[in-house]
């Protein structure tokens, strides 16, 4: 039985290596342009080059997304840029727009081209048309029931690929097509720069009665009304697999290093665990443990079971959950002595409990020695990507995530 994809998000090349090292079967990202997450690092030329490289040396696929919806300004240059990437050897770009995909087919003819789920692929005939020009993939629509995923499946090519979205935040506008960022704070969504919008308070407003503010409901803060739970489903990873759904896409580009290693773990090993015993699969409530140790909403099913109701969205707020703090990243360990090198991402003290996770592992300690870079003792690290020392009995590895549980009055 052919494995479904794990497919995760790469914000930057130190994301794109732990995704990898964590489970990811690929990962998509996003260069200088033509991408949907303008506000992301994204890679640079150099870092893609890196990435590919430190990808395919372990059997890892990158997708590049080039997915905006362009005017005819935004064309410029890509015919050099897909030359650019092809040469790189990117496995496949992600693209919305017939215009692009045109160019993208007479440019580099080889290189695989999978359509983003902003060109609403919501049905078998629009699948078909797209592998008839020749897409070797479509990225499903979110607003997608399972029993409408599998009467696509049952009425496409058998060799044309189904991607779907399975975790992550939901965007309100149907398939990403939101208007709101342009007209509300001149950023346009669908060219990579959306404000999100939909996340903000708003009051209601009637037309003969201007500066009356009336709430929603009955909340002083007032109301958040299209505001989504954030995607989880990996409490239905039968359901997904048996649905015909090739590549299981984690949503993510501008999370945490934290979150896209928390996210993959969880998802790998369930996936695994499918596969394990397919007819005997049972979820562990452990996955979902780790899921929340990681910044996240309240979670939904999205439309994978139902359409979303009231229950679905956040009124009262826009907040994440935040449980855990990621207080840093290994960079090197020394087995001889049993030092692990930190690159700190929040502030820790002398004595904290903390937890060292790594791909299949978890341990639990107390930082009982710690030592700036030139190994004086220390007792907090408190500058963000400092370089501190810590010892470690139990062996690490490089991109090793220490965390911490935040306590109640504690800040982050």
């Amino acid at each position: 039985m052919k494995k479904v994809e794990l497919l995760a998000p790469a914000g930057d090349l130190e994301r794109l290596k732990v995704a990898i090292m964590y489970g990811a079967d690929a990962v998509y990202l996003g260069g200088q342009i033509f991408g949907l997450r303008a506000a992301a690092k994204n890679f640079s030329y150099e870092d893609l080059t890196e990435g590919v490289r430190f990808a395919h040396e372990r059997g890892v696929k990158v997708y590049v997304t080039a997915n905006i919806i362009p005017h005819n300004e935004d064309l410029e240059g890509f015919p050099e840029y897909l030359e650019q990437i092809y040469k790189i050897g990117v496995d496949a770009v992600i693209v919305s727009d017939p215009g692009t995909f045109s160019i993208v087919k007479e440019t580099v003819p080889n290189m695989e081209v999978h359509i983003s789920t902003q060109a609403n692929n919501t049905n078998h005939m629009t699948a078909k048309f797209w592998a008839s020009l020749g897409a070797s993939r479509v990225v499903l629509a979110r607003e997608l029931n399972f029993k409408e995923i599998k009467e696509i499946r049952d009425n496409i090519p058998e060799d044309l690929e189904l991607e779907a979205f399975v975790h992550g935040a939901m965007c309100m506008s149907y398939s990403g097509r939101c208007l709101l960022s342009n007209y509300m704070a001149n950023r346009d969504a669908n060219r990579g720069e959306c404000a999100q919008p939909c996340r903000w308070k708003y009051n209601l407003v009637e037309e003969k009665r201007p500066g009356e503010y009336i709430q929603v409901i009955e909340d002083e803060k007032g109301t958040y009304f299209m505001n989504s739970k954030d995607l989880c489903m990996i409490e239905y990873i039968p359901e997904i697999i048996e649905s015909g759904i090739t590549s299981l896409k984690i949503e993510g580009r501008m999370k945490t290093t934290y979150y896209v290693a928390m996210v993959v773990k969880a998802y790998r090993a369930a996936i695994d665990s499918y596969y394990d015993n397919p007819n005997n699969w049972q979820f562990n409530p452990k996955w979902m443990e780790e899921l929340k140790k990681a910044s996240h909403r309240d979670f939904t099913t999205g439309f994978y079971l139902n359409k979303p109701g009231h229950t679905e969205h956040h009124y009262d707020n826009t907040s994440y959950v935040r449980d855990y703090s990621f207080i840093g990243i290994v960079k090197d360990y020394d087995e001889t002595n049993k030092i692990a090198t930190i690159e700190q991402r929040n502030r820790f003290f002398l004595g904290d409990q903390i937890e060292i996770t790594g791909p299949k592992e978890d341990v639990a300690m107390t930082i009982a020695e710690m030592w700036d870079e030139d190994m004086n003792p220390i007792d907090v690290a408190p500058h963000p990507q400092q370089i501190i020392k810590i010892r470690v009995e139990l062996p690490v590895a490089e991109n090793y995530i220490l965390r911490k549980e935040i306590k109640a009055g504690e800040n982050e």
